[in-house]
């Protein structure tokens, strides 16, 4: 009997005394450096695990912390940046000392640190300089992409039109989008009936909502811990897996006929490249990062502006008055017997301010995507370490109080002045700004204008019968709408 008692106060002794030395090293490991930024304190070993990612928390700990607050999952660090003040200072001013990625587990075993998003150095200048130069060069760029675009748009309003009764749009808005991007890559769009190209979409848009649940988070911070636990990162795995299947069945099939002399497409003038670049393995020009750099290109490219569509159907059947303002100003700059082009723009002040409200309202990528410090940096008077996570809280820019009349109401008077011409804010920055602004900025303010203005020129929107249309969206890596149903009636 005394034995056992020793034994036990041996072993619990032992688990004790294991439990202090891994707390004891978790601390000193964890430790901050001087002059970091503050933050709520951190569990043992999790860090604040708990907290969430959802902006609407970030902007709480913002008020309560300041600008600049840090927040830790697992071992992990990333600073936030809040205020038009600190995220201009941190993507402008000091734009070298954040332009880096960080690794993101969740991600990683399929973009590899390659590609143009999530790619860093050497690798990343030469993949988006030459992605620019492409997409800026696509034939004669803007009219090649205008005319892409108002044909996509002929498409849409067709099929739209084909919905006799309630219907949600977001297969459709989807599918013409990534329709204007694979012009540019494939060298052709894809029927709306198109059941492989719809599930690539669908799988998509599936992944990003799944990458900002809890236990997706989680993964992120013990990728080691969760590799061989079921969840939501086995299924973006496989989503990601059959995505890039599909990527690679295409660029198969254009190095079976490519002409050299006659680029078709993004692909085609990338392989072209690769041959070129043959003596430079550094600047990875190579299939495995063209497949990368094709995935960033066509979810970038799609899913942000998407959602940023249907937000904007979402908020016309919110306040059928401002819907009506545009059709009327549609209905007199251009009329009903042709489609929109990009010189009816500056004469339609309202409606620009419109697609600028619902952007800023959105909020489709509130914290926008999250960089590395590439060197030791201090930002508002806090030293943050080279290697450091940082979040841009773009969110807090969108609905700052004092930068915004009314930050909590849809409201196109944001953008107008008072003599009803449109205006521009410099606190306004969607597409973020910097080294790492969205490459497919041009791109996507063209589709906002072009396909916005087709539709409300065909349509009146309005909700399906007894359809309660909720604001409040699903964050995923990106902010988008929940799911709603509607119906169109042709003007």
């Amino acid at each position: 009997m005394i034995l056992q008692c020793l034994f036990s106060l041996d072993f619990m002794s032992c688990l004790i005394g294991i439990f202090l030395f891994l707390l004891l090293v978790d601390i000193i490991r964890n430790k901050n450096p001087p002059n970091f930024p503050p933050g709520p304190r951190p569990l043992p070993f999790v860090g604040n695990i708990f907290t969430g990612l959802h902006f609407r928390t970030i902007d709480k700990l913002a008020e309560e912390y300041g600008e600049i607050f840090s927040l830790r999952w697992g071992s992990e660090k990333m600073v936030f940046i809040s205020g038009y003040k600190m995220v201009k200072e941190a993507l402008v001013t000091q734009l070298d000392s954040f332009a880096d990625r960080p690794i993101i587990p969740l991600f990683h075993p399929f973009f590899k640190g390659l590609g143009v998003i999530l790619s860093n150095g050497y690798l990343w200048k030469m993949q988006r300089k030459f992605t620019n130069i492409y997409l800026r060069n696509f034939g004669e760029a803007k009219k090649n992409y205008e005319r892409s675009i108002q044909q996509e748009s002929i498409f849409l309003c067709e099929a739209f039109k084909g919905e006799k009764g309630p219907f949600n749009p977001q297969f459709y808005v989807n599918n013409a989008i990534a329709n204007i991007v694979s012009a540019a890559l494939f060298g052709h769009r894809f029927d709306y009936h198109d059941e492989r190209f719809h599930t690539v979409l669908r799988l998509d848009s599936e992944a990003l909502v799944l990458s900002g649940s809890v236990l997706a988070q989680l993964y992120n911070a013990f990728p080691r811990l969760f590799a061989y636990v079921p969840g939501p990162h086995k299924k973006v795995f496989a989503n990601y897996g059959k995505i890039t299947d599909f990527l690679r069945d295409e660029i198969k099939k254009h190095k079976e006929d490519i002409d050299p002399s006659n680029p078709r497409d993004f692909i085609d003038a990338y392989l072209i490249e690769m041959e070129k670049k043959s003596s430079d393995p550094e600047a990875g020009f190579n299939i495995e990062t063209l497949v990368v750099t094709t995935l960033d290109i066509l979810e970038a490219g799609t899913e942000a502006s998407a959602s940023t569509i249907r937000w904007g159907l979402l908020f016309m059947m919110k306040h059928p008055e401002i819907q009506k303002k545009v059709q009327e100003e549609i209905d007199r700059v251009i009329g009903q017997s042709r489609q929109p082009n990009m010189a009816d723009k500056p004469n339609m002040p309202y409606t620009d301010a419109v697609i600028h409200e619902i952007q800023r309202a959105g909020n489709t990528v509130p914290l926008g995507f999250p960089k590395r410090a590439s060197r030791d940096a201090t930002l508002g008077g806090y030293f943050i370490p080279k290697g450091t996570a940082v979040s841009t809280n773009l969110s807090s820019l969108l609905n700052d109080k004092t930068e915004w009349e009314t930050p909590d109401t849809f409201n196109p008077g944001h953008f107008l002045d008072d003599q009803g011409q449109f205006r521009k804010r410099e606190v306004f920055l969607p597409f973020s700004a910097g080294r790492r602004v969205c490459i497919g900025e041009p791109l996507a303010r063209m589709e906002l204008f072009l396909i916005f203005t087709s539709l409300l020129q065909r349509f009146t929107f309005t909700p399906g019968p007894g359809e309660k249309l909720s604001l409040e969206g699903l964050l995923g890596f990106i902010y988008v709408p929940s799911p709603y149903h509607m119906c169109v009636t042709q003007r």
